[in-house]
């Protein structure tokens, strides 16, 4: 609004921008950023014209009221941040929690009023919506979990049930509402109601995401079940953030020992290879007890997890104050958040759930004074950002973090001094190897050519491998040969490298990668498929994708960092079989005939103009 008046902004792409200039006042927005976040697709080359058209346009509809300034090579909207809501909201709910209960709720309830339904639903673009809007829908709900905690805390347990049916209505699979919603009905006596309202949850958590509830909402069940109250007993003389290690004590008695916390997952029985991986995992030693981390990178189904946990289980012993294990789920969706980590790690810690503190920052401070002064290893598997694991890295000596992902994380190795070890596909060595482990050494000698062969058709890759192993064994009548021909068609190899379960094929696993894919690093994979090759240069990737060579650098080097292809020193990019037909597959599918056939003719000419000339 402008003085009271409502500013007509229409519906396009002006109200994109001033979106983001919004959401960020008095903070300079570079151009390259407003020119991201308004383009869904590459923009074109004309974006940024039209973005200094749209900032000379809002600067006349704000003049009088606010200034947007040139700052270098972008804009800061200049005002009172008090007048954006979204600062008013975060205001409002940080007053909350150095008042009283009553006060607080007031508060909140003041700051959850300034929403009118989803963060930024009129803004158009899926990508600033998701890039803007998730964090304040997320601090909505977290002010949601603190107004029903007061509530809770002042026995408004029907307000309460209200209040959360209304939430659930919009995140009907938010697990700590949930949990909220079961304790305000047992205490109004509704012990039926609350275990059906666990019971639809369950349900709907396994058949939506193919997950089962979370420690939080299980305990409460448990304790639902059982009658007894489910908010956690009081505890005094605990640590703050800032203190050094401790242990909760209930009031009146000696400090209890710290918990024995074994989180790690079951190895695997027939682990077999990674010489290598393990001896520069086991180097990483001698630098314990310094503060340490170490990246384990490689693409989807190269067995990150399991070379992790079979390394941490070797090594226990260096470690004799336990291990933690969290599978954050980056790539997923949802992806696990790091406050519900800290809050998982904090619990198996033995903090009990009402001392936990809401925010982030301190949560992760208490979390690493738990663990200072002692040797604890840190599994974190599946990371999907920097950001996801920095707040979980302990930061004691006598610690180490192993976090594994489909990219590189290079903030960590940057910022945080991560050493990164990269795994990748089997040796052919290895991968027969896997496959005698799974099979019986009898049937790989029967037919040793085709072993190889299926190895190859494979990729060397172990999720591949056990896929293939499993459906060998479920048919032991198959000759290694008759069904290592069906992977020769390409067209069905993906479709046959599957199990029954939806993520278990290796088309899955490609596919979260590609997801998290910018949309022009997603459209160069794509128009790779029309490459039959296994390598390519950056120019005749510039030529399939139309675009200048430092763009297709910055897109190739996205697709690196993804592992979907490999740079070679030699200035070529290399992908593996199965890469190269999952891309072909995605260019018929989601690219028309016309757009294919240009680029197809864009990579001839680019042929036809570096094919060398006889004298």
């Amino acid at each position: 609004m402008n003085n009271g008046r409502l500013l007509s902004l229409g519906a396009g792409r002006l109200r994109t921008v001033a979106a983001i200039l919004i959401s960020e006042v008095n903070q300079v927005i570079p151009v390259s950023r407003l020119i991201d976040l308004s383009w869904e697709a590459d923009p074109p080359a004309r974006a940024r014209g039209v973005v200094h058209n749209h900032v000379h346009r809002l600067r006349q509809l704000l003049a009088g009221q606010a200034e947007i300034a040139t700052r270098g090579q972008g804009y800061a909207l200049i005002a009172d941040p008090c007048v954006v809501d979204a600062n008013r909201f975060q205001n409002l709910v940080a007053g909350s929690r150095e008042a009283e209960p009553r006060t607080a709720v007031a508060k909140l309830r003041q700051a959850l009023g300034l929403w009118r339904g989803e963060a930024l639903a009129d803004v158009p673009g899926e990508r600033v919506r998701r890039t803007l809007g998730v964090g304040l829908t997320q601090a909505r709900v977290a002010a949601q979990q603190e107004l029903g905690a007061k509530l809770l805390q002042l026995g408004r347990y029907g307000e309460l049930v209200t209040e959360v049916t209304a939430w659930l209505a919009e995140n009907p699979l938010h697990e700590e509402l949930t949990a909220l919603l079961m304790r305000a009905l047992q205490a109004s006596g509704r012990q039926a109601e609350a275990l059906d309202h666990y019971d639809r949850t369950r349900r709907h958590l396994n058949e939506q995401l193919g997950i089962d509830p979370g420690h939080a909402l299980s305990e409460t069940y448990l304790a639902v079940l059982s009658g007894k109250p489910s908010v956690a007993p009081q505890f005094s003389g605990y640590p703050s953030a800032g203190s050094g290690p401790a242990v909760p004590y209930v009031s009146g008695r000696p400090p209890a020992p710290p918990p024995s916390v074994a989180q790690l997952p079951p190895g695997i029985a027939d682990f077999c290879g990674r010489e290598r991986e393990i001896a520069a995992l086991d180097q990483k030693l001698d630098r314990v007890p310094e503060p340490d981390c170490v990246v384990l990178a490689g693409g989807g189904g190269v067995g990150k997890t399991t070379l992790a946990v079979h390394w941490a289980h070797r090594l226990k012993a260096e470690f004799p104050d336990g291990q933690l294990f969290a599978d954050l789920r980056g790539f997923e969706r949802p992806s696990m958040r790091p406050g519900t980590v800290l809050g998982m790690f904090l619990q198996a810690l033995g903090v009990p759930e009402a001392k936990i503190p809401d925010s982030v920052t301190e949560r992760s401070a208490l979390y690493r004074s738990l663990l200072a002064g002692r040797r604890m290893l840190v599994l974190l598997d599946n990371a999907g950002t920097a950001e996801q694991a920095r707040p979980l890295l302990p930061a004691t000596p006598g610690c180490l973090a192993v976090v594994t992902s489909r990219r590189r994380l290079s903030g960590l190795v940057v910022r945080d001094g991560a050493a990164l070890a990269t795994v990748g596909p089997f040796t052919t060595g290895d991968a027969l190897e896997l496959l005698g482990n799974v099979l019986g050494r009898p049937r790989i000698a029967a037919d040793p050519a085709a072993a190889r062969a299926l190895v190859e058709r494979c990729d060397r890759l172990p999720l591949a491998l056990r896929i293939a192993a499993a459906r060998l064994m479920a048919h032991p009548d198959w000759s290694l040969g008759c069904w290592t021909r069906e992977l020769d068609d390409e067209r069905r190899r993906l479709q046959e490298l599957s199990a029954h379960d939806a993520d278990l094929a290796v088309e899955a696993s490609l596919y979260l990668s590609y997801r998290a894919l910018s949309s022009g690093a997603a459209r160069l994979f794509r128009l790779l498929g029309l490459h039959h090759g296994l390598d390519v240069d950056v120019h005749a990737a510039a030529a399939l994708a139309g675009r200048d060579l430092e763009r297709t650098r910055r897109h190739l080097a996205e697709l690196c960092d993804a592992h979907l292809v490999d740079e070679q020193a030699q200035g070529y990019y290399v992908r593996t079989e199965l890469v190269r037909i999952y891309a072909e597959q995605l260019v018929v599918s989601e690219e028309t005939p016309a757009d294919r056939d240009l680029a197809r003719q864009r990579l001839r000419d680019h042929a036809a103009r570096y094919r060398p000339r006889r004298c």
